[in-house]
């Protein structure tokens, strides 16, 4: 059963970890209302780490894994939160190429600049 306090501390971390780009989900699914619970509600919310040095945790693991879709959403909300700047975004491709190759960071270089030209265009018409 869901723990209507630690939901709405996860949804509102979810909004401030992803800029407002990601809607929290509706309450009732097991799998979604743990995730806001624990991966939101506690783990991002830790004052530990702050949300930027997860997050790049977070995208260096992505990487690796190879999931491009879910690196470009980190990319999106690091630079629209003011965690990373471009030059930093960048730097991170390399890193990511030295440690887990450059088919890995060639993977999301595309995505890196789609996120930098859609933030700075977001940001111009604002």
């Amino acid at each position: 059963m869901a723990d209507p306090e630690r939901r709405q501390r996860g949804i509102e971390m979810i909004k401030k970890v992803y800029a407002g780009d990601v809607d929290p989900p509706p309450e009732g699914n097991v799998f979604t209302d743990i995730m806001l619970e624990q991966v939101f509600a506690e783990q991002w919310a830790r004052d530990v780490m702050s949300i930027r040095d997860r997050r790049i945790l977070l995208m260096g693991i992505i990487a690796e894994k190879g999931e491009p879709m879910t690196f470009g959403i980190q990319v999106k909300a690091a630079l629209k939160n003011g965690e990373l700047s471009p030059d930093e975004l960048r730097e991170l491709l390399l890193m990511i190429a030295q440690y887990s190759g450059y088919p890995r960071a060639a993977a999301v270089v595309g995505i890196v600049e789609q996120m930098i030209a859609e933030v700075e265009k977001e940001k111009s018409s604002s």
